[in-house]
Order: C-alpha cells, then structure tokens, then sequence
C-alpha cells in the first residue's frame, strides 16, 4: 500500500510511514517526541516497527531488538527493510532508519531484527507467577501539573505527548529528594487517550522517566540496545509500567520494564542498556 493508515491520534500521524519502492519507507521523525534535544527511541522504535508491520506478513510485533547507533534528528528519515524468514505462524525482518547528514551522505540510526506474529491466534492458556505492580490508584499518583519543582530542562516535548501518573514512591527525584532505588512506576497513556495496541507499546516501554532520575542522577540516558517482548494485545484504558534497575557500573544501566493492562495481563516486557548521565 502507498500509506500507512492512520488514526485520528497524534502517536498514529507521527509514526505514519509512506511505501517509496518494495522494503523502503520515508518517514517524518516528529519534534514532538524528544528529550533533552534526541528522538526518543521507544517514538523511533514505533515507526521503525510500523514499516516492518507493513513489509512483513504478519502484523503484530513479538519480539523486536533494537541498537541505537547514533542519536536520531527531527525530520526527513528513511527505513530500508528486509525480509529475513517468512513462516506460516512467524516472519523475521530486519530494518535500518537513516537520514541524510549535512554533506548528503546517508546516516544509520538505529538498526533493527524483530519477528512479527498474530497476537489473536495465541493460546489463553496462562501459567505465571508474575504480579501486577503495587501502584495507588490513578488518582493518588502524580502528574507533570501535580509537581511543585519545574520539568527537567529538554524534556517538555515527550511529556506533553503522554498522561504519566507517577507513583509518589518514586518520584521523589521531582522534589529534589530521589529514594535512592532504581525503580519507577506509573500509569501511563497516550495525552489524546489513544488506546494502546502492539504497536504503541514499542513507546511504552521507554516512555517513563528515567530510574537514574530516582538514584539521584540527573541527565539524558541515551539507550544502547532495547529488546521488547509483545505478549498479547492491550485492553482499552490506562497501562501500569514498572521499570527498574540493579546494576550501573561502569558508565552504564540496565533497566527492566513490565507492562500491564486494564485486565491484570502482563503484555509487554522489555530490557535495555543504557548511557549512565554524568550528573
């Protein structure tokens, strides 16, 4: 097809992709979607992963890999795909988002493998020891508008995107008094109350405030390497995202993150590397 449909939501026109030849998309990497300056790689993931829904047979992302190999800007950008296996029950492919740099010569963004599937043909047969996360209710947890300190310096344009509800357990970074654990919690939508689908939760996962911000580090956390596991379609209504971290050492953090929907179902986990700030 020549486009992407689309939605009426913001998240639907900034991920919208247009078929140029067989495996090759333009796109327009929204403003909308950075911090401190970079595209967000959950937004770059989404419209990386809108092509690929696209190129492959099968729609719904499964399990999806991503290296960030330099920092994305706004505007022109193009993805190149290709199909790696097509199965009857799974398809793999793999992507590249480029732009063009200012002396004309194309610059890889973020490369990507990821196997696509039909969340609907799975089995309801669940066998977990998984737990919702521990978060109060949507309207004891706190808000852009709700803090009393201004927002990080570079990070309004993400944040005016997405209705975050914090945990007050961790947000005490907000206030100048951070606990000192890498956890974040928080409800989570879409500022237009867009529904969540597969898609949508390439974004989700990356969406919170960094668990740096709790260990009293303050700064971007540009990610390395983010892998996403989709495990079943969302539910309508709010999302409850748990993110946590163990382990910086070295320059670097990992963090784990659980997404669960309106009906108690874990549908996303995902894990990445990321930069350490240097605050």
């Amino acid at each position: 097809m020549a486009e992407a449909t689309i939605g009426d939501s913001e998240f639907d026109r900034d991920t919208a992709i247009t078929l140029r030849e067989e495996g090759v998309y333009d796109t327009e990497l929204s403003a909308g979607w950075t911090i401190f300056g970079a595209v967000n790689g959950g937004y770059l993931l989404a419209v990386v992963g809108r092509a690929l829904a696209d190129a492959l047979p099968h729609g719904d992302p499964f399990s999806v890999s991503a290296h960030y190999l330099s920092a994305s800007d706004p505007g022109p950008a193009v993805i190149r795909t290709e199909t790696v296996r097509s199965g009857r029950t799974l398809a793999t492919g793999q992507a590249s988002l480029l732009q063009t740099a200012d002396d004309g010569t194309e610059v890889e963004r973020i490369r990507v493998l990821a196997t696509y599937g039909d969340l609907d043909a799975l089995s309801d047969e669940v066998h977990t020891t998984a737990k919702p996360p521990a978060i109060p209710p949507i309207e004891h947890c706190l808000g852009a508008e709700d803090s009393p300190a201004p927002p990080v310096a570079g990070t309004a344009a993400i944040t005016e995107r997405l209705r975050l509800k914090l945990d007050p357990a961790t947000c005490g970074w907000a206030v100048g008094a951070p606990s000192g654990k890498g956890e974040m919690r928080a409800w989570f939508e879409l500022a237009d109350h867009r529904d969540a689908d597969p898609l949508s939760l390439l974004l989700t996962v990356d969406a919170l405030p960094p668990t740096a911000f709790e260990l009293g580090i303050r700064g971007w956390v540009p990610t390395v390497e983010l892998t996403v596991h989709v495990r079943c379609r969302p539910a309508p209504g709010p999302l409850r995202v748990s993110i946590t971290t163990r382990n910086p050492a070295g320059g670097f953090l990992e963090e784990d993150a659980e997404v669960w929907d309106s009906a108690d179902r874990l549908v996303a986990q995902s894990r990445q590397l990321a930069l350490a700030p240097r605050g």
